[in-house]
């Protein structure tokens, strides 16, 4: 625990080293998103924090290497240097996007591109359930690459979707990556896995990026992450849940609800990536509903929705903060208990009542924002 912390801190640290530096060359080169209509920041700001970022990954998959316990991961497993190239190569397509704002098609066959240089390079699913048994079906590769290029273009795409509002797309991916290290460092520890893995060292690499990168992006933002790094964000995420979730044969594993015990790791990156793939699948429906592209802009996603209810955007990025929470380290902690449902029903609950109290709160600014453009009464 103790050298994934490190790797935590180091990326952490080196990210938030490089975010003036990726800020000063934003600037420079002209890198910079104006203010348009479907925009909440209300003036210029610079873009290609996933440059920083991308520095954070390599310092620490750098420091894994050369740690006693985790350097095994990048000799028994190829997933460092897989995610190491497409992280490079998808950061690169968003720092050309950043700067010339490609069109969606091109930024679609940039991160295929991706996508399948990683999964080539042996990121992809090797097992999907046996519906009729708690068993694992091993899974050919004419089977396993398009699934697996299809999951981390979701990803990706999914991730660049709830980027709209400061901080937002950091701290969720922040929050993913911290419930889905719990999930594959629990698992390995309740099985006798080794602990060293893959999943769970992408996870704490992704937290310290995303961790490392908040203090310069969290409203009021001084930098953009961009494309560059909402796609890679993207990414990061889509390696370890394919990590944790299709390169382990579950059937019969120890620790988690009895009740659906090889559903449960296809579960987990689900609910805790809730609020990003909630979100890309509304987009996507509204959008085709209305005869457009499902990549066309639009100011309808949930983020937007959650600022029109709160009336504040660090409001509505807290509370997007709180239902990521919620739910994924509530399906954790419901995936590792023998009485799954009532952890889900307090899981709805407590999401529930923080809508209620946002909305409440909310309320209570827009009376007294009309009280003030009123004024006092005279006479």
């Amino acid at each position: 625990m103790r050298e994934y912390l490190l790797v935590f801190v180091v990326a952490a640290a080196v990210t938030f080293l490089a975010t003036p530096v990726a800020r000063a060359l934003a600037l420079r080169i002209g890198a910079v998103a104006g203010v348009r209509a479907r925009d909440v920041h209300a003036k210029p700001t610079a873009r290609l924090g996933g440059l920083a970022m991308l520095a954070g990954l390599y310092a620490g998959l750098a420091v894994a290497d050369r740690l006693p316990f985790l350097s095994q991961v990048s000799r028994d497993w190829s997933e460092p240097r897989a995610v190491l190239v497409a992280a490079t190569l998808i950061c690169l397509l968003g720092v050309a996007d950043d700067k010339w704002e490609l069109d969606s098609l091109t930024k679609l066959a940039g991160q295929m591109v991706a996508a399948a240089v990683m999964v080539q390079m042996g990121v992809q699913f090797s097992f999907a359930i046996n519906w009729d048994s708690e068993t694992t079906l091993s899974l050919g590769p004419e089977t396993a690459v398009p699934i697996s290029i299809l999951a981390v273009v979701v990803m990706v795409n999914a991730m660049n979707f709830i980027d709209g509002l400061d901080g937002l797309a950091a701290g969720v991916a922040a929050i993913a990556a911290g419930a889905t290290f719990y999930f594959a460092y629990s698992l390995a520890v309740l099985n006798g896995f080794y602990r060293a893995s893959p999943a769970a060292l992408l996870a704490a690499v992704t937290a310290g990026v995303c961790v490392g990168f908040l203090p310069h992006n969290f409203n009021p933002a001084r930098l953009f992450m961009g494309d560059s790094g909402s796609m890679l964000i993207g990414l990061l995420s889509a390696s370890s849940m394919i990590s944790v979730t299709g390169q382990v044969a579950y059937g019969g594993y120890a620790g988690p609800s009895r009740s659906l015990p090889s559903l449960i790791p296809l579960a987990i990156p689900l609910a805790v990536l809730m609020v990003p793939f909630l979100d890309l699948g509304l987009a996507v429906i509204r959008r085709t509903k209305a005869g457009r592209s499902p990549f066309a802009p639009d100011k309808m996603h949930l983020h937007h929705r959650m600022l029109e209810i709160g009336k504040s955007q660090v409001r509505a990025v807290l509370f997007m903060y709180f239902w990521a929470a919620l739910v994924g380290f509530g399906g954790v902690a419901a995936s590792f208990s023998s009485a799954p449902l009532p952890i889900l029903l307090a899981i709805l609950g407590f999401g529930l009542l923080g809508l209620v109290v946002l909305l409440l709160l909310g309320q209570r600014e827009a009376r007294r924002d009309a009280n003030a453009a009123v004024g006092p009464r005279t006479g």
